[in-house]
């Protein structure tokens, strides 16, 4: 199993897309996972433009239902159905997604192929893997909003240059510190503390549409990386307050303020389709590690 974390960006435009930006959809891979966060218009295609299946697609993330966050799913859907999907398909959202998924099923005259479970869920944990667990905050957008984090545990793992200079074989012995019991080889014993470690969690935060709140900076606190809506530059501060988003120096200020390793813009307005630089350089001031996704970038994270 591997301990790498991928993430593709399949769109990083706002309500409107351009020529170069797709509406909103992120795909983030771990060993037999693929979680896709949000699903706009034309999400399918731009899977097929970055080389993957969607069939492999284990869950959905749903931020709020927008329209370029959600109208991907009918036609997703449908494509999954027709591929012979055979896993049940658990989408995830907040408050309300269940009946809006049941009538646009009904709208689109869905058959019974696919194998959906529609889950609403608050803020809090959902999902609690072996390896990994998915957590929901709340965001502020004007209808329910989810805020997502993929955390890696940190896992036990066998010092492999202690087992070496302890002269212990592989084999059975190493289920047993695997699994917290002290062992005797040789007449000699050994206690699984001394020769095990606990690996770092890793933290991968989204929030992808929602005012600027204090409450985030719990939330992403210590990420590895976070994804972050910037639709707007702080010299129209107010029209990022009416349109319910955030600025690029407020993200900068979450960043810096969460203590995270790296911090991602996205949803960009595309005011600034040809000065990308003008929203990246004003996040820059505060938070150093930062960059403007661009569709079909990818990006890998060491889980170790």
């Amino acid at each position: 199993m591997t301990s790498k974390i991928n993430i593709t960006f399949l769109g990083t435009a706002d309500q409107i897309p351009s020529a170069n930006r797709n509406h909103t959809a992120i795909l983030l891979s771990y060993n037999s996972e693929n979680i896709l966060i949000d699903c706009g218009e034309g999400t399918q295609r731009q899977f097929r433009k970055a080389g993957l299946n969607p069939c492999k697609i284990s869950r959905i993330l749903i931020t709020h239902w927008h329209g370029d966050h959600v109208l991907g799913l009918p036609g997703l859907f449908q494509t999954l159905a027709a591929s012979g999907y055979n896993k049940t398909l658990h989408l995830y959202g907040p408050r309300g997604i269940k009946l809006r998924i049941e009538k646009m099923l009904d709208l689109f005259g869905f058959k019974k192929e696919l194998l959906l479970e529609v889950h609403e869920i608050g803020p809090g944990k959902f999902l609690d893997e072996e390896e990994f667990y998915l957590e929901a905050g709340k965001a502020f957008h004007g209808t329910p909003t989810n805020i997502y984090s993929f955390v890696k545990k940190g896992l036990l793992r066998i010092d492999k240059q202690k087992l070496k200079k302890a002269k212990l074989p592989d084999g059975p012995l190493l289920g047993k510190i695997k699994n917290k019991q002290d062992i005797t080889y040789e007449g000699k014993k050994f206690k699984w503390k001394d020769l095990t470690y606990q690996d770092e969690s890793v933290k991968i935060s989204f929030i992808v549409d929602s005012l600027y709140d204090k409450s985030f900076i719990p939330f992403v606190k210590d990420s590895r990386l976070l994804v972050c809506e910037s639709e707007f530059s702080s010299e129209i501060k107010e029209k990022a307050q009416e349109h319910l988003h955030m600025t690029a120096e407020q993200v900068g200020e979450l960043a810096k303020k969460s203590k995270v390793k790296q911090l991602i813009l996205t949803h960009i307005s595309q005011r600034y389709e040809h000065d990308m630089k003008k929203i990246l350089d004003e996040a820059k001031v505060i938070f150093r590690n930062v960059t403007i996704a661009k569709d079909l970038d990818s990006i890998t994270i060491d889980g170790d």
